[in-house]
């Protein structure tokens, strides 16, 4: 049984123009965030992180077998290009296009449709220090200071310092942004920052990025693979990575494709629901490229740190996850627990707030809906009144989400609790995105070492555009007159090597492509 309040109780108390004053923000990280569950870690038995700290998920996939052997690929097609971008988000898209533009054979194999992606559902915007008085030195500190100063510095240096280009990127590529009666690029402070400093589009900033994005893909030269996700790398003799082994969901068969250069750009993990946390992730986010690329021997970084989102809707149960932009919070509306009491500042890091959440459902003062739905308040009723009809228009997608709960945000405040929203760490890169494997790029929430342990808004959809662009240069500019000898998956013999001398199961299979719920099977 869940502590707390019940809910109907909770909305009794609950008072939109009660006085809130906020107590000392105590250290509780480590006492009520999800990374620091008891029992939740492991260290890595085989590979290049072997002794590094992992979530017990992710490790069990890190260290399967792999779901092919040489016998799978008798008689598969081959495909050769110069570049392969794998993932059709906003990172794979940037990258592809940047690739194709300057003088590359692309193709872009993505697991769903073009586009399918967490990109689409970020809502928030994206961070460019533009505005007067802000500079990119401030983005830079903040972004240090919310990632608990683990993040690799000169990623970060990199990405601030590209945050302007990538906005004018975008506008020329036909982005739109909200702006004021003068034509201004309308900005707001996001959690953890100094200034205010995300531009953005209403509250689907991703999805009018992936607009835009998946357009362009379109009108140009490169060839998209649609339903063909990625079940395995392709090594060189010379240790390279030299393409990848595809299943073409709709012909039911592997292909593979050969390349001089691979890009990934795979996203995250959340639909491996780490700690049994729902989330905001879209379907396909099942950490396929993280684990392919430890395979090849890529070294990995932040294995055990995670973010959830503070605003996932709790109530009702069939919206479970579903994600209220921080953009909300940035606009003044407060969290409120079942006593009607305001209890963290809204604008500290992610983290804080989640834990924060956390504490109050764990120490009884959460609103309690049934044994498993427990949550707190978002005080949405409040910024109706003061600034009316202001959040139908800046927040649209809120209200299209309220109505699938049959949900009035401005006569009654919202029931969150956090989702599993983004994977801080991933693979190491250098400034272009380059991974520690000859031949093999990492973008996106697959790579690691830009956000440190924790990941401020807006700068997941500035760091796809910056390293995506970069990665899909440097692979262009990078490509060789030869290509590779020889490509296979003799890696694999390694793998099973290792596995079998740490007494690994070998009936464990990765990736995982889909979600359980999917029940999908190779054919």
């Amino acid at each position: 049984m869940s502590k707390g309040i019940p809910y109907d109780e909770a909305l009794k108390r609950y008072q939109h123009d009660k006085e809130h004053t906020l107590p000392e923000m105590n250290e509780i990280l480590r006492d009520y965030h999800p990374d620091y569950y008891p029992d939740s870690l492991v260290k890595l038995q085989v590979g290049i992180n072997k002794g590094d700290l992992c979530h017990r998920q992710l490790a069990e996939m890190l260290q399967a077998d792999a779901r092919i052997d040489e016998a799978d690929l008798a008689g598969t097609s081959i495909t050769e290009t110069n570049v392969l971008v794998i993932g059709g988000g906003g990172a794979g898209s940037a990258a592809a296009l940047t690739a194709a533009r300057n003088g590359a054979s692309v193709i872009l194999a993505t697991k769903l449709r073009l586009g399918d992606s967490n990109t689409v559902m970020a809502e928030g915007g994206i961070q460019a220090s533009i505005e007067s008085g802000d500079t990119p030195q401030a983005h830079y500190d903040d972004t240090l200071k919310a990632g608990h100063n683990k993040a690799n510095k000169k990623l970060v240096a990199r990405m601030v310092m590209d945050a302007p280009d990538v906005i004018r990127w975008l506008i020329q590529e036909g982005m739109q942004f909200d702006q004021n009666e003068f034509g201004d690029l309308l900005t707001r402070r996001p959690g953890g920052a100094s200034a205010n400093r995300i531009v953005y589009y209403r509250d689907y900033t991703g999805l009018e990025m992936m607009r835009v994005l998946r357009e362009s893909v379109s009108n140009s030269n490169i060839e998209v693979w649609d339903h063909s996700p990625v079940v395995e790398l392709l090594s060189s003799e010379t240790g390279h990575c030299a393409g990848a082994v595809i299943y073409s969901v709709e012909e039911r068969t592997y292909k593979m494709i050969k390349a001089q250069a691979v890009i990934l750009a795979t996203g995250g993990i959340g639909r491996m629901h780490i700690n049994g946390f729902p989330t905001t992730n879209h379907f396909g986010a099942t950490g396929d490229g993280l684990i392919l690329a430890y395979r090849l021997g890529a070294k990995l970084r932040d294995l055990d740190s995670f973010q959830y989102h503070p605003t996932g809707v709790a109530y009702p149960s069939h919206l479970a996850g579903s994600l209220i932009t921080e953009g909300v919070r940035s606009a003044g509306v407060q969290l409120l627990n079942a006593l009607g009491e305001r209890f963290v500042d809204e604008l500290k890091p992610r983290d804080y707030i989640s834990a924060a959440i956390l504490r109050e459902c764990a120490e009884g003062r959460g609103v309690v809906v049934d044994d498993q739905t427990v949550g707190v308040w978002l005080d949405t009723p409040n910024m109706e009144l003061r600034e009316p009809g202001l959040m139908k228009q800046r927040f649209p997608k809120l209200f299209h989400l309220a109505k699938r709960g049959n949900l009035d945000p401005t006569k009654k405040p919202i029931l969150v609790y956090p989702a599993l929203h983004y994977q801080n760490g991933g693979v190491v890169i250098d400034e272009n995105g380059h991974s520690t494997i000859p031949g093999l790029y990492c973008v996106g929430e697959v790579s690691g070492g830009i956000h440190g342990r924790n990941r401020i808004m807006g700068n997941a959809l500035l760091e796809i555009i910056s390293f995506g662009r970069r990665a899909g240069l440097q692979a262009a500019q990078n490509l060789s007159a030869r290509g590779h000898k020889k490509s296979g998956i003799e890696h694999l013999t390694k793998l099973r090597r290792e596995l079998s001398r740490a007494n690994m199961p070998m009936d464990v299979k990765s990736p995982m492509l889909f979600p359980a719920c999917a029940n999908f099977e190779l054919e």
